[in-house]
C-alpha cells in the first residue's frame, strides 16, 4: 500500500489524477460502525488472548482514540447523537424506543449524509447505521433510518439488515433456550430460560457467506471497486457483537471454553453506588448465569462475535486496498457504545460506568494522519461530525455539540481541555477527564473514580472520601450539561 501511495503522490504532484479516481481535493469517506464493541480488541489494551488483527491493523494506519465515550450508553440515543451531532441533553432522546424525529430540536436537523450530499457527495449506507424504533422476534422492528437521507441504501432504508437476520443454525435453539419468551424467566439452577428473548450464544455452522453481516460487507465492497466520478460517504453498519451471540463456529473455536478468561469483579463493588446508579443493573442476568455456571461460555460467545466483526473489519479494509479509491479515503470505526460481560454485576449497556461509555474509535485521514498513532485525550462521538466537516471541506455547522478531533489527528498529544460527556436518562451524566470519571444522578447522588488508580472503577471516592473528592467533583461539575448545552 505504500508503493501504491508513493505512485499515487508522484501523479498528484504532476497535476495527473489516477485513473477512477476523483479529485484528490474531495476525500471520501469510509464510515464503519460495529454494534455492541467494547474495549477487549488487542489495540484498546484489551484482554490476553483476543483475536482482533484487522481493528488492529486499521488502529496501525492512523490514530487512535484510547479514552473515547458515547454521547448515551444505548444503541438509539448514541447513534442520533452521532448522526445528527446533537447531544441527548440537548434533544431530549434518551432511550431506544423515543422517535428521534419527534423532539423539537430534531425535526429539522441536518444528518451527517444529508450534510454530505448537500456538500456534493453521494451518500450511501447498508446495514445498522441508526437504530430500530422498536424490536421483534425473528427481526429488527420499524427502523429509525430515513431513504430520504441516503442517495441509496442497501438492501433497504426501511429493511438495513438482509435476510437470514437469525442464523439459521439456532433456530432450534431458540424455544429451549428462551428467545421466544418476552419476560424474565425465573432464575435458578433447573431454569432452562435466559434472562431475557435476546440474551443467547451459540456456534453458528450455517456457510459465513450466508451471514447478514458478510451479506452487507460483501455489499460494501462491491461498492468500494466502483471507479466514481463524485466523492463519496458510504456508511457501512456491522450488527455483532450485539447479542444473540450467534456466530460462525470458526470463531468459536478461537476461544477454547476452558482457557477463556473472566472479567474482574469485586464482591462488594456496589456497596458503595448509589441506589440511582443500581436502576440499569441486570442482577438477576448476572446471578442466573452465575447460578448456572454460563458466565465463561457466554464471555466466549462474545469474544468469537468480536472476532467474527474484526473478520468483516478486515474485508472492508481488502476491498478499500485493492479498488481505486485506496488513496484517498477518510476511514473512521466507531462503535455506539461499550458492554458489560459480568462487571459490575450486570450484562449489556445501560450504565455510565466506564464498561458501557468506552468506545473504539480510529481514524485514517490520508495527508493529515501519522501510522500508529494513539490518543489518549477525554473524547465523545459527538465530535465525529464536526471532524468529518473539516477534513471534508463542507461548510461549519453551528447546531453541532461536539468539537472537531483535527488538532488532535494532527498532534495527539495536542493540549484539550474538554471532558467526554455522557448521559442515560434526563439528568444523570458521566464526566470522563484524562484521569477521573465523575457520575451525577438526577437525584443528586455522585460517584467518583480515579482512572489513575482505580482502572475497574471499583471504589467510589465521592462515597469514601468525600471532603477529597469535593475540589475535584467541583471541578467536573462546570461541565455537567444544561439545557440546550453540553459545556459551559
Amino acid at each position: 500500500m505504500r508503493r501504491l501511495a508513493l505512485s499515487a503522490l508522484a501523479l498528484l504532484l504532476a497535476g495527473i489524477t489516477p485513473a477512477g479516481a476523483q479529485s484528490p481535493g474531495r476525500p471520501n469517506v469510509l464510515f464503519i460502525a460495529v454494534d455492541d464493541l467494547n474495549d477487549w480488541g488487542n489495540c484498546m489494551g484489551g484482554r490476553k488472548g483476543v483475536h482482533t488483527p484487522n481493528l488492529d491493523r486499521l488502529a496501525s494506519r492512523g490514530v487512535l482514540f484510547t479514552n473515547a465515550h458515547c454521547a448515551a450508553p444505548s444503541c438509539n440515543p448514541s447513534r442520533v447523537a452521532m448522526m445528527t451531532g446533537v447531544a441527548p441533553s440537548s434533544s431530549g432522546i434518551y432511550h431506544n424506543g423515543q422517535d428521534w424525529r419527534s423532539r423539537p430540536r430534531l425535526a429539522n436537523a441536518v444528518t451527517i449524509p444529508e450534510h454530505f450530499r448537500a456538500g456534493g457527495y453521494t451518500a450511501f449506507g447498508g446495514g445498522k447505521i441508526f437504530h430500530a424504533l422498536s424490536w421483534i422476534t425473528g427481526g429488527y422492528g420499524k427502523q429509525q433510518n430515513e431513504a430520504k437521507l441516503w442517495d441509496s441504501y442497501w438492501p433497504s432504508a426501511t429493511e438495513p439488515m438482509p435476510e437470514p437476520q437469525w442464523p439459521k443454525a439456532a433456530q432450534a435453539r431458540r424455544a429451549a433456550n428462551g428467545y421466544l419468551y418476552s419476560k424474565p424467566i425465573a432464575i435458578g439452577k433447573t431454569s432452562k430460560g435466559r434472562p431475557s428473548h435476546f440474551f443467547d450464544w451459540a456456534p453458528d455452522d450455517q456457510p459465513e457467506t450466508g451471514t447478514a453481516d458478510y451479506k452487507v460487507v460483501s455489499w460494501a465492497a462491491g461498492e468500494l471497486a466502483r471507479k466514481r466520478d463524485k466523492p463519496f460517504f458510504q456508511a457501512v453498519g456491522i450488527f455483532r457483537p450485539h447479542i444473540p451471540w450467534y456466530a460462525p463456529t470458526r470463531y468459536y473455536d478461537l476461544y477454547p471454553e476452558e482457557d477463556v478468561f473472566l472479567p474482574r469483579v469485586k464482591k462488594d463493588d456496589l456497596d458503595d453506588v448509589p441506589a440511582a446508579g443500581h436502576r440499569s443493573l441486570r442482577k438477576a442476568w448476572h446471578r442466573w448465569v452465575k447460578e448456572n455456571d454460563e458466565w465463561r461460555s457466554a464471555v466466549r460467545g462474545y469474544l468469537a462475535s468480536i472476532s467474527f466483526a474484526d473478520a468483516q473489519v478486515g474485508r472492508l479494509l481488502d476491498a478499500l486496498d485493492t479498488g481505486p479509491h485506496a488513496e484517498n479515503t477518510i476511514v473512521v470505526l466507531w462503535s455506539d457504545h461499550g458492554m458489560h460481560i459480568g462487571e459490575k454485576q450486570h450484562w449489556e449497556k445501560f450504565t455510565l460506568f466506564e464498561e458501557s461509555t468506552r468506545v473504539p474509535l480510529m481514524f485514517i485521514v490520508p495527508g493529515v494522519t501519522r501510522p500508529g498513532m494513539t490518543c489518549d485525550r477525554p473524547v465523545s462521538l459527538l465530535d465525529v461530525y464536526p471532524t468529518l466537516n473539516e477534513l471534508c471541506g463542507l461548510p461549519r455547522r453551528e447546531d453541532l455539540d461536539g468539537e472537531s478531533l483535527v488538532p488532535l489527528l494532527k498532534d495527539p498529544a495536542a493540549r484539550r481541555d474538554r471532558p467526554a460527556i455522557t448521559t442515560w436518562g434526563r439528568g444523570n451524566h458521566a464526566v470522563r477527564t484524562l484521569r477521573w470519571r465523575y457520575i451525577r444522578h438526577a437525584d443528586g447522588t455522585e460517584e467518583l473514580y480515579d482512572h489513575q488508580t482505580d482502572p475497574d472503577e471499583f471504589t467510589n471516592l465521592a462515597f469514601s472520601q468525600p471532603e477529597q473528592s469535593n475540589p475535584i467533583i467541583a471541578e467536573l461539575t462546570k461541565w455537567l450539561p444544561t439545557t440546550g448545552k453540553t459545556r459551559p
